[in-house]
């Protein structure tokens, strides 16, 4: 029997030895050669073994400038199991990703178990000196690759079932731990930011959740179930015949929250966020290749739709009727010109061009997709672009009433009751306030002010603002009132008007009539 150190000094001596050949192997024999070398050895190892083994690389062959989504797909899949078995791991900060991604190291391998199989993935590189530099010396360049080993006996589940499973719980992996991005659209006229695409992006890092949302603990409940439900439809759309896409219009005074809606929704979703500025687009052919280099799982949003161009298709209103006809005058010369002005620098996307782009057969060729409307007025919009179909759901952000308040006040002020609370509610209830109103006055603005001076201060101004609320609908009532008599006025003095020019109209006939008859006789006389 060997003793343990006689076994330990053996053991260390070979492990010591095999790293010096390798070594040696490695530095000396040229990798022409060791890539021949390798080659028969997997060939013989093929004669001999039921072994299959397929081999992914980090590069496409098109002269390895396209990284490979499969890949990408099978590294995040492995991560999760080279953490739990893996002795030696990698960390990659990788560019979109929001956490460090553990891989296998370069010549480690683990095993993976599906339906009862064992299969083994292993990590390999590989360097080839054929590449030059600007100054024609020769560059070594690393290639990566994953091999997935497994018996033959199993070749149909695995390429069939298994390869299908860990691309599709590697490609969620990556979307989970993505870093998601805020894109915006670059100006058709600044051509130099064209070379990096059509649109500039920014880590999205908005911290709007349902949670903190001001709004109807009923309503956001329903706006939630509804984004679950779109989530999870991609079968049921293509068996109804439409696109994987849904329309939301959110609409109401400005500081209801329509942006923090937007960005509670991308949280909730895990969605990037694309923020289409039409006023920057040259026109409806690049609309569409700008809708078509948007990818799934991604919101794109027109915000103050009714103010980004001429799409809303609304009639002129009807002027009121005592208005003075010089400054009616005044104010159609400055609209001309204005209109003169837009017309020059804005784009030329039309209402039937942006339909197109959103709702035509463009708006198939990406699935996953949500579309956000919003404007503050509702009414000025072209009903064709607010139609069912196009923006499905129509979400009113109104006025903070007493359930937006308490999320508020929970959010700003971490309390759930007070004794002002009966108060508040009261004049929540009868004040048009905004949100955002709401907010400003719970937050504390030094580190002296507490719950009690927060709140008074809300009271105080729910209070001004009911108050002047008040007198603008007093103000608005006689100003009705004084037109209400200027229109009788006016009225009455057309009317008059119109009488004595019926009258003059009467006199000069009955003039003309005894003109003529006067002229009759005398005719008549001198025959």
């Amino acid at each position: 029997m060997f003793e343990a150190g006689a076994i330990w000094g053996f053991t260390g001596t070979t492990m010591a030895s095999l790293m010096f050949f390798w070594s040696v192997y490695k530095q000396f024999v040229p990798y022409q050669l060791r890539d021949y070398l390798e080659k028969f050895v997997y060939k013989m190892m093929g004669l001999v073994s039921n072994s299959v083994r397929i081999r992914f690389t980090e590069y496409t062959e098109d002269k390895g400038l396209k990284k490979s989504q499969a890949y990408d797909s099978i590294r995040n899949y492995l991560s999760m199991k080279s953490t739990a078995r893996a002795k030696r791991l990698k960390a990659n900060e990788t560019k979109n990703s929001k956490a460090l991604v553990l891989s296998l190291d370069d010549h480690e391998a683990v095993e993976d178990v599906f339906q009862g199989v064992k299969v083994i993935w292993s990590s390999s590189s590989r360097k080839s000196e054929y590449q030059y530099d600007t100054n024609r010396n020769s560059v070594s360049e690393e290639k990566r690759y994953l091999t997935l080993s497994f018996h033959n006996s199993h070749r149909d589940m695995i390429t069939e079932t298994y390869l299908a499973h860990v691309l599709r719980e590697g490609k969620e992996i990556g979307l989970k731990n993505r870093e998601r991005k805020l894109y915006t659209n670059n100006s058709s006229q600044d051509y130099s930011s064209w070379r990096e695409g059509r649109w500039s992006n920014v880590p999205f890092d908005h911290p709007a959740t349902f949670e903190t949302l001001a709004m109807d603990l009923e309503k956001k409940e329903g706006i939630k179930k509804d984004l679950l439900k779109f989530t999870k439809g991609k079968d049921y759309y293509r068996k109804v015949g439409k696109p994987w896409k849904r329309g939301y219009l959110l609409f109401g005074p400005p500081g209801t929250g329509k942006s923090t809606m937007i960005s509670a929704m991308a949280n909730f979703l895990n969605y990037d966020v694309y923020d289409l500025e039409l006023t920057t687009v040259k026109d409806n052919s690049e609309l569409k290749k700008l809708m078509l280099d948007t990818k799934g799982k991604s919101i794109v949003v027109i915000e103050d739709i009714d103010c980004s161009l001429d799409l809303t298709g609304q009639r002129k209103k009807k002027k009121d009727e005592d208005e003075d006809e010089e400054d009616e005058e005044k104010k159609k010369e400055a609209e001309k010109l204005l209109k003169r002005e837009r017309s020059e620098r804005e784009s030329k996307v039309t209402l039937s061009g942006l339909l197109n782009a959103i709702d035509g057969l463009w708006s198939a060729c990406s699935g996953e997709k949500i579309i956000v409307f919003t404007t503050n007025f509702v009414d000025k919009l072209d009903p064709a672009l607010i139609r069912r179909g196009r923006m499905d759901n129509h979400i009113e952000m109104s006025y903070c009433r007493f359930e937006a308040f308490k999320v508020l006040a929970k959010n700003y002020l971490e309390i759930e009751s007070h004794d002002m609370y009966g108060e508040i509610e009261r004049l929540v209830e009868e004040t048009n306030m905004s949100p955002a109103d709401v907010a400003e006055n719970l937050m504390p603005k030094s580190d002296e002010e507490d719950v009690e001076t927060c709140l008074k201060r809300l009271v105080k101004s729910l209070e001004e603002e009911k108050e002047k609320a008040k007198m603008l609908a007093e103000e608005e009532k006689n100003k009705k009132a004084e037109r209400e008599v200027r229109r009788k006025k006016k009225k009455a003095e057309e009317e008059e008007k119109k009488k004595k020019a019926e009258e003059e109209e009467k006199k000069k006939k009955k003039k003309e009539v005894e003109e003529n008859g006067d002229v009759s006789e005398e005719n008549g006389n001198k025959i």
